[in-house]
């Protein structure tokens, strides 16, 4: 009898995770695995900021898959996926092709510029471990042009966006400035690190209490917040942003966009029905019309019960797709037992404020300063021990807790 084919597309959180699952829970008898990714390596994303801003090097943030997985039971394709085929069950990929019988789709986000003019061509994003590194030499160039330059705009950063990929990234910038200015002789003061978000406030949506504390923290460090206030332009020089009927131009050599984010576009191209790359899944993890085609991650679309908006895509919520599918494709390969239905249990969510402070929500209690950012270590080392046990952690994770 011929082996079920599972092919899985994108090695981010969910699709790790259905990954390793799987190979505890299937036999290499029972099926066949195959993990599709663009790079050797997974990568936390949620270290990015860290990368970007220099506090972290990237070689902590991303970990080989195949010291991850096991080779006897999944065949690792570094590849890039080009289309979905769903009616014939093929991938296309860069290098050839793949059959599937039941694919898995985790292909991971793309920056969202919301159409501003410039962005795509002038701004940073901290999309990938790349992109991230780029940002860290680019900001650590500027420092070292000043002191011949005597440019204020070499020591101007703009960060679009005060969600908490910008609110991470700029507690990291508060703490990597000072370092650079003593590296290269240069006053504190003279560097401007500023945020501008388009909202009305700082993390929309996030406890009040805990915002103004973050707040109030990163600005004794620093930082300016522009809120309330939209992006309209980027541009070589800068950007150009508008509050009310006030146009102004903030003139700054480095911009990093972190602002919003969008489902991978393959999963457009390919025919699902999707909102800006993110597909409204049943609630087995199906996309819709497909019992063999599961969407986890950042394409994945699912709406909180509570006050019917879609949850954001974090890894936390991926993390525990991935058990679902990986439970799932199990049921459906052994053609027996339940499926089991998704439902996203919250166990809080924590948002860093460089590395020795934070805030965040847990289990239902508002934590800040040092015990908040303990829970944020814990979080991200019992990620690594879910993905490869104790010396995963041992070897990736953070383990100066304090």
């Amino acid at each position: 009898m011929r082996k079920p084919k599972i092919v899985i597309l994108g090695a981010g959180y969910g699709g790790m995770i259905t990954t390793v699952r799987l190979q505890k829970m299937l036999s290499v008898n029972e099926a066949d695995i195959t993990l599709v990714n663009n790079n050797s390596y997974h990568y936390q994303a949620t270290w990015l900021h860290e990368n970007a801003a220099g506090t972290l090097h990237h070689d902590k943030t991303r970990i080989e898959i195949r010291e991850v997985i096991d080779s006897s039971k999944v065949n690792f394709v570094q590849d890039t996926v080009v289309d979905i085929k769903s009616q014939e069950k093929r991938v296309i990929l860069s290098n050839g092709e793949l059959e599937y019988d039941y694919l898995v789709v985790g292909l991971g986000f793309e920056s969202e510029t919301f159409g501003i003019k410039g962005l795509k061509e002038h701004a940073f994003s901290i999309a990938n471990i790349n992109a991230a590194r780029q940002i860290r030499d680019h900001i650590e160039y500027m420092f070292s042009q000043y002191p011949t330059q005597r440019s204020e705009e070499l020591l101007t950063i703009v960060v679009g966006g005060a969600g908490f990929t910008g609110i991470e990234f700029v507690g990291e910038l508060a703490n990597r400035v000072p370092e650079l200015c003593d590296e290269y002789d240069i006053d504190r003061e003279k560097v401007r690190i500023i945020c501008v978000e388009a909202a009305p406030m700082v993390l929309p949506g996030f406890d009040p209490e805990l915002v103004n504390y973050a707040v109030s923290h990163l600005q004794k460090k620093g930082v300016e917040f522009r809120i309330g206030t939209a992006i309209k332009e980027c541009t070589e020089e800068g950007i150009i942003v508008a509050k009310d009927d006030n146009v102004e131009e903030i003139k700054a050599a480095t911009v990093v966009w972190a602002a919003g984010v969008r489902g991978n576009a393959i999963v457009e191209q390919s025919g699902f029905e999707a909102m800006r790359g993110r597909v409204k899944v049943d609630e087995f993890m199906h996309a819709p019309g497909y019992d063999d085609v599961f969407i986890l991650g950042d394409a994945a679309l699912i709406f909180n019960p509570e006050n019917d908006r879609p949850y954001p895509p974090t890894a936390q919520i991926a993390i525990q797709q991935g058990y679902t599918v990986a439970h799932n494709l199990a049921v459906l390969v052994r053609g027996k037992g339940d499926m089991e239905k998704f439902t996203f249990d919250n166990k809080g969510t924590v948002c860093s404020l460089g590395h020795d402070d934070a805030i965040g929500v847990v289990f239902g209690k508002k934590l800040t300063g040092w015990k908040a950012s303990f829970m944020k270590k814990v979080i991200d080392n019992r990620y690594l021990f879910l993905l490869g046990g104790p010396l995963l952690v041992l070897k990736k994770g953070k383990l100066k807790m304090f």
